[in-house]
C-alpha cells in the first residue's frame, strides 16, 4: 500500500454523464503541492471528470487511483479525510454563524445539530478551525452570519470549511463564478497559498487568465484532452483556436500570459 495518498490519477478515464459520454480516455496526473487548473468550453467534461475524481460519479471504464490504489478500494472516510470539495453555486446555511459553517468541515454538525457525533470534539478541531479562518482571512467577521456576507465573503467562507479538513486534495469547480476581479483574485491567492504548504489543488476554470496563474493545465475538447502541460505549452492560439472556435492573441503582460479574444466571430 502507498504511504500518503500523494498521486491522484485518472487512468483511461470514462464518464457518462446520463446517457451522454462526457468523459472519454482521459488520463492525468495531479500531484500535491501542484495547482492544476481545467479548462475547456462548455459541455467539455469538465465538472464531469471533477465529480469522476471525487467518487461521485461511476466510470463506465477506466479507474481514479489516489496514492495508486483504485479510488473504489478506499472507504468513504478515507476518502473524505483526503479529498475535499467546493461545488459550484454552493449554499451555505444562511443562518449559520461563518465559525460554525466552517466547522462543519471538521464534521461539527454532529455536534451543532443535535445528531450523534461520530468521536469527540477535540482542541486540534478547534485549532483547525482557527487556521482556515485565519489562512482565507474570514477571521474577522467569523461572528457574522452567512446572510449578512458578500458573495465574495461566502466563498471565502466556503473554501476555509474545506481547508478545515486537512484534505490532500481540494477540488474546486467554478470557485471565482460570478464573483468580481478582487474576490476572484483573493480566491486564486488563498489557493496557492495552500499549494506552496502542500495541498493538491485541481480546479475547474472558465477564465482563462485566471487559470495561467496554475502551474499546469489540462485544456478538455469534447470529452477528451486535447492538451496538458505548463500554461504557455496549452494556451497557444492554435490549441484554443481548436478547442473554442476562436482566434486569440496570446501574449505576456508583467510577466504573466495573457489571453485576448482576436475575432470572437471567427469559426
Amino acid at each position: 500500500m502507498t504511504e500518503g495518498p500523494d498521486l491522484l490519477q485518472a487512468v483511461d478515464l470514462h464518464v457518462r454523464a446520463g446517457s451522454h459520454p462526457a468523459v472519454r480516455g482521459v488520463s492525468a496526473d495531479f500531484v500535491r503541492g501542484q495547482f492544476t487548473a481545467v479548462i475547456g468550453p462548455n459541455g467539455a467534461g469538465k465538472s464531469t471528470l471533477l465529480r469522476a475524481l471525487l467518487g461521485l460519479s461511476a466510470p463506465e471504464a477506466g479507474e481514479v487511483r489516489l496514492g495508486g490504489r483504485p479510488l473504489r478500494a478506499w472507504s468513504r472516510a478515507q476518502r473524505s479525510a483526503a479529498l475535499a470539495y467546493l461545488a459550484q453555486g454552493e449554499e451555505l446555511p444562511p443562518s449559520g454563524r461563518v465559525r460554525d459553517v466552517v466547522a462543519l468541515g471538521r464534521g461539527a454538525g454532529e455536534w451543532r445539530w443535535g445528531l450523534i457525533p461520530a468521536r469527540p470534539w477535540t482542541e486540534a478541531d478547534e485549532a483547525a478551525v482557527d487556521s482556515a479562518l485565519d489562512r482565507t482571512d474570514t477571521r474577522r467577521f467569523e461572528n457574522r452570519r452567512v446572510s449578512e456576507l458578500s458573495g465574495g465573503e461566502r466563498q471565502r467562507v466556503s473554501l476555509a470549511r474545506a481547508l478545515a479538513a486537512h484534505p490532500r486534495f481540494l477540488l474546486l469547480d467554478e470557485p471565482t463564478n460570478h464573483l468580481d476581479l478582487a474576490y476572484a483574485l483573493d480566491v486564486i491567492r488563498y489557493v496557492r497559498c495552500e499549494v506552496a504548504g502542500g495541498l493538491g489543488v485541481v480546479a475547474v476554470l472558465h477564465d482563462l487568465n485566471l487559470a495561467a496563474r496554475a502551474d499546469r493545465l489540462v485544456l478538455l475538447h469534447g470529452g477528451r484532452v486535447l492538451a496538458a502541460g505548463p500554461p504557455e505549452a496549452v494556451l497557444t492560439p492554435e490549441h484554443l483556436r481548436e478547442a473554442y472556435g476562436v482566434r486569440v492573441l496570446v501574449t505576456r503582460v508583467a510577466g504573466r500570459l495573457l489571453v485576448v479574444a482576436d475575432d470572437p466571430t471567427f469559426s
